[in-house]
């Protein structure tokens, strides 16, 4: 960094000497991770470039439909393009989908039915999965346990790997298990993310028992971060949100399935209607701002990631427990530090927020979200409500008052934001 940055950033943002001293060992010990980075970006940019050009998609592919949407080739060439992208047989991209949870229900709803179990594999799901599966629910809201969906739970070793000779037994002694989840991200857990092979191994332990038991992947946060993706492993289901990786910080909305026809097709049914599934929905000028969304991603997953890599880095260099480490292999944009201190956790979010090109003069609070157990903080100062692909932090309340950091559209503003958020804490 320059010193004239230096003295901008000390003058406009008070961030303190100690930081910089910091942020200077920091990106000098980053730096052949990065490379690392760059190879991985080259490919994924390689294998998008090319469905979009084996799908001839075209001007006209920038469709603005309306109503019923019948016979949109924008948004049914995009379905094409991701089932190419993701080596499977077909994939459902709608902005009707309001988030990724959305996408995942709709692919755990389209596909089980009652007296079904759904076992995940990876301990508690995410936050926001809870009440879809029926978890310490009171009430009749419709959940898959209100259905008659059964559940299972596998919890993780003690070194937070998948337990796969439990996830074996499980299988042979209960036949009605007839979809596994896999949560790919860490979540609000304190645990790498699981890395593509990880899953190939889940995924080919458990065929090898039923071949017929759908392996899902909640693909959250971990499009292009690496050069396979979970169903060139084996997968039968992916889904995820479109204002995460792969929208590229351009998709305005949105999210994906992707997988086995026949699964694909059940989940677009939940989606819609059935009998009606992916053939209807207009797309209301979005499409353009999809496909351009998905040529960035390769390139802005990385960034995002690189923004990771140097705050582990820099938090760890200030005394904060991290994971992963700089240094670790890397399957998602999500970087947890332990700050073992709520007002800590608070002040970071904090700078987080003060770093945003949007709403930098908010102050975030922590309050009661919809989908959420605990209250929780988030700083998401973002072009697009709630992108996290764009900086982003965020944390439940409660011990050991952890933070979770994502996103960055640029790299340069993610170690922007980074550094004032330790200033505010240190």
């Amino acid at each position: 960094m320059i010193d004239i940055t230096k003295t901008y950033l000390q003058n406009k943002y008070k961030i303190s000497s100690k930081t910089l001293e910091l942020y200077d060992i920091a990106i000098q010990d980053v730096q052949k991770e990065f490379e690392i980075l760059d190879e991985i970006r080259e490919f994924n940019q390689l294998k998008v470039l090319t469905a979009l050009q084996d799908e001839r998609i075209s001007d006209a592919h920038f469709t603005n439909s309306s109503g019923y949407g019948y016979g949109d080739i924008g948004r049914d060439s995009l379905d094409k393009v991701y089932a190419r992208i993701f080596n499977c047989e077909s994939a459902l991209v709608r902005p009707h989908f309001v988030n990724g949870t959305h996408a995942i229900g709709a692919a755990l709803f389209g596909n089980l039915r009652p007296n079904d179990t759904m076992m995940s594999v990876c301990g508690t799901p995410y936050d926001t999965l809870l009440n879809i599966i029926g978890i310490n629910l009171t009430e009749d809201i419709g959940s898959l346990k209100d259905y008659g969906v059964k559940y299972k739970q596998l919890e993780l070793t003690h070194d937070s790997k998948v337990d796969i000779d439990l996830m074996k037994k499980n299988l042979l002694e209960d036949k009605s298990i007839k979809l596994i989840h896999i949560q790919r991200s860490t979540g609000y857990g304190w645990r790498k993310a699981l890395l593509i092979c990880e899953i190939e191994e889940i995924i080919k332990a458990a065929k090898a028992i039923n071949p017929k038991v759908i392996c899902f992947v909640d693909n959250c946060y971990g499009e292009f971060m690496d050069v396979h993706e979970p169903t060139d492993v084996g997968a039968d289901l992916v889904a995820g949100s479109l204002i995460k990786n792969i929208g590229g910080g351009i998709a305005p909305t949105g999210g994906y399935i992707a997988g086995k026809e026949e699964y694909v097709v059940q989940a677009s049914y939940r989606l819609t209607t059935p009998g009606i599934g992916g053939e209807c929905g207009s797309t209301f000028g979005v499409m353009r701002t999809l496909f351009q969304g998905l040529f960035l991603a390769p390139h802005v997953a990385m960034e995002a990631l690189k923004g990771a890599i140097f705050c582990a880095r820099i938090m760890e260099l200030a005394g904060f427990e991290v994971l992963p480490k700089y240094t670790d292999k890397r399957s998602d944009i999500i970087q947890a530090i332990k700050f073992n201190n709520k007002e800590k956790l608070i002040n970071f979010c904090r700078g987080i927020q003060e770093g945003s090109p949007i709403d930098s003069f908010a102050q975030c609070e922590p309050w009661d979200m919809p989908g959420y157990a605990d209250k929780v903080i988030m700083a998401a100062g973002a072009f697009i409500q709630g992108s996290s692909i764009e900086l982003s932090a965020d944390a439940p309340i409660r011990e050991p008052y952890i933070a979770y950091l994502q996103g960055g559209l640029t790299f340069d503003h993610a170690k922007i934001g980074i550094l004032i958020a330790l200033s505010k804490v240190i």
